[in-house]
């Protein structure tokens, strides 16, 4: 029996769900050369109010609502930004992730802008990989706004490896 997932927006009591499932889903980095990233902190729940507040927080929940993934995105540079996409491992290669993309992305078409941005890590199969064969291209530093630089600088001044990280870009449409 396959199981049923949705899509939708958290409720603000669902957000202290959230730092477990990031929790989770940085356990994937342990056979890779950033292993380190799984010892991380997640997301505070500060942080999460905010991405709510900016309505930027979308949830995917199993068959019993349960959420198992979800995406963090706002906007800067005049686009939207992928802050985030995490999904339990238990629940993954289902197709959730694309799936929060697409949400993401008939959410910032429906305010009006064009393209979706996200840092992410080079040589990782499924990060820049999965990405690209979503419809992002990868951006050279002349490509990148003003807060896409700032959050770039800050990834690495956080320990994440400049010769690892790419900047990719998408047209909204190519995402649906």
């Amino acid at each position: 029996m396959q199981q049923t997932y949705t899509i939708r927006r958290p409720t603000q009591a669902e957000l202290s769900l959230l730092p477990a499932i990031e929790v989770a889903a940085a356990q994937l980095f342990l056979p890779t050369q950033h292993a380190f990233i799984a010892a991380w902190p997640p997301a505070s729940l500060d942080d999460l109010q905010a991405y709510f507040a900016w309505h930027g927080v979308w949830l995917a929940a199993d068959a019993h609502d349960t959420p198992v993934g979800f995406a963090l995105a706002k906007i800067i540079d005049h686009e939207v930004y992928l802050s985030e996409l995490d999904v339990h491992p238990d629940h993954g290669q289902r197709g959730l992730g694309r799936r929060l993309i697409a949400a993401v992305a008939a959410w910032g078409k429906a305010q009006g802008y064009r393209n979706m941005s996200l840092l992410t890590f080079n040589d990782i199969a499924w990060n820049s990989e999965l990405y690209a064969r979503l419809g992002f291209r990868p951006l050279a530093a002349t490509e990148y706004g003003a807060e896409l630089t700032i959050i770039a600088q800050a990834h690495i001044a956080a320990g994440l490896p400049a010769s690892a990280r790419v900047a990719m870009r998408a047209e909204l449409e190519q995402l649906l």
